[in-house]
């Protein structure tokens, strides 16, 4: 593949991005200026807004800490469900995160809820966890080991506070702690094949070599980033020959079955299937657009399995973080992504799974712009005709709204699609056509948002 196709591909597998978007030039990124907006169309959207105004409850704050009253709503609309997702519309603003790091403490406290799972790698997930409920290791130091290349958005100041506040509330409440999850399948770290191996070895020596043997070429001998490259490097023939010894190595370990500690046991398992979901989502042809599309729907299938698996496990409940388009139900790029996350969960969980939707009018974000360099991008007031222009118009700043209890004209409104702001990895991307009632349960509207504080940068 050439370079340009490789980035194109690693922005789909492990973020939302348009490959298909046209370049624009970076001042088409700044906000436009006051004389250019002050020949707007007729509003025609007024009822629609007065609708909105009725069914909106205002948000305080995104900040974590203090009251929280104005999150009781959210209570009501979450319900009983097990598995709430909360999106965002760019995958690095400050406002999002931090209101991630809000709520989730507030469903720990208030509703029961005991993990925060993420869109990353399994191996991620697996570090931070130890870190949060044993105190293992430096976060600072897994952060910016695992959250590299298109998972480097996540090497945030935010993210950092809510893994702090999490280890600090498991060390007060051992017998009952929150833990961490990823729910992704960009890459599987050197441990995540240690322990596999380390499991045959003391139970079943003589598969060792066996097992050696498949996963031969496959343990990480570099850092995420420079693998997952490599990994988009190496031909597909390969790749798919690597996805079926990954295959087999799982199917070797079930052969074995448990060797007298089946907790190892069964953590071996998890640790091989997640080798096995990393190679199968690097197994297909990603020059042909039909088999791109069919490992994008793989990633969100196994996406979804994972955090309903977890949660059928553990039995606790999830606030599941990523982007707006995975937490929902519709596609916004259906011939890219056939089938998002938030359906795959809906299938399996029904009503235990609630999508919750994030929207901004205004503000900035960090992405990778058309020469592959990061950039802050800054955008001003959405235009007219798009779903954030009405949005905005509610009378509350920032505000949440129950979209299945909305009445007309509120809901018809919201029921159709229009050009909204949908942001992944990369900028430009979109808006996309998206009916915000179709797509979530819930939207929490934002009327600014700043770019998030990347560490080390």
């Amino acid at each position: 593949m050439t370079r340009h196709r490789i980035t194109a591909v690693l922005a789909l597998l492990t973020g939302l991005c348009a490959t298909g978007a046209t370049a624009l030039p970076a001042a088409a990124a700044q906000p436009a200026p006051a004389a250019a907006r002050t020949s707007l169309p007729a509003r025609t959207d007024g009822p629609v807004v007065a609708a909105l105004d009725r069914a909106a409850h205002p948000l305080r704050t995104v900040e974590p800490g203090g009251p929280d009253g104005d999150l009781r709503p959210l209570d009501r609309m979450i319900g009983g469900a097990g598995v709430v997702g909360l999106g965002e519309a760019t995958h690095s603003s400050h406002e999002f995160f931090a209101l991630k790091d809000r709520v989730f403490r507030h469903l720990v406290e208030k509703k029961g809820f005991r993990t925060f799972a993420l869109e990353a790698p399994w191996s991620t997930g697996r570090r931070l966890d130890d870190y949060v409920v044993h105190g293992k290791g430096d976060p600072r130091r897994i952060m910016r080991e695992e959250f590299q290349r298109d998972y480097l958005w996540w090497d945030n100041t935010d993210y950092l506070r809510l893994l702090e506040w999490m280890r600090a509330y498991d060390v007060r409440h051992p017998g009952d702690p929150v833990r961490f999850l990823g729910d992704d399948i960009g890459w599987a770290g050197p441990e995540v094949y240690d322990t596999v191996t380390g499991y045959v070895a003391r139970t079943h020596p003589e598969a060792s070599a066996r097992l050696a043997g498949l996963y031969r070429g496959l343990r990480p001998a570099v850092a995420t980033g420079p693998y997952i490259e490599h990994y988009l490097h190496t031909p597909y023939p390969e790749r798919a020959e690597m996805a079926g010894r990954a295959g087999r190595a799982l199917t070797l370990l079930k052969r074995l079955g448990p060797g007298g500690d089946r907790a190892a046991y069964d953590d071996a398992v998890r640790n091989a299937t997640a080798v096995d979901q990393v190679a199968r989502q690097y197994a297909y042809d990603f020059d042909a657009p039909a088999q791109l599309a069919a490992s994008m729907r793989y990633r969100d299938a196994t996406m979804a399995a994972n955090v309903a698996e977890w949660r059928r496990r553990t039995g606790g409940k999830v606030l599941l973080s990523a982007h707006d388009a995975h937490v929902g139900y519709v596609s916004q790029q259906p011939a890219q992504y056939p089938k998002v996350q938030g359906a795959f969960l809906r299938d399996r969980l029904g009503a235990g799974y609630v999508s919750v939707g994030l929207t901004f009018d205004r503000g900035s974000f960090n992405a990778t712009g058309t020469d592959d360099a990061i950039h802050r991008f800054t955008l001003g007031p959405a235009g007219p005709g798009t779903n954030e222009a009405t949005l905005d118009r509610v009378r509350l700043r920032d505000y949440l709204v129950d979209l299945r209890t909305l009445r007309s004209p509120a809901r018809d409104w919201l029921d159709r699609a229009r050009p909204t702001r949908s942001i992944g990895t990369a900028y430009p991307d979109g808006p996309w056509d998206i009916a915000p009632a179709r797509s979530h349960d819930v939207l929490i509207h934002l009327h600014r948002v700043e770019a998030a504080r990347l560490r080390d940068r």
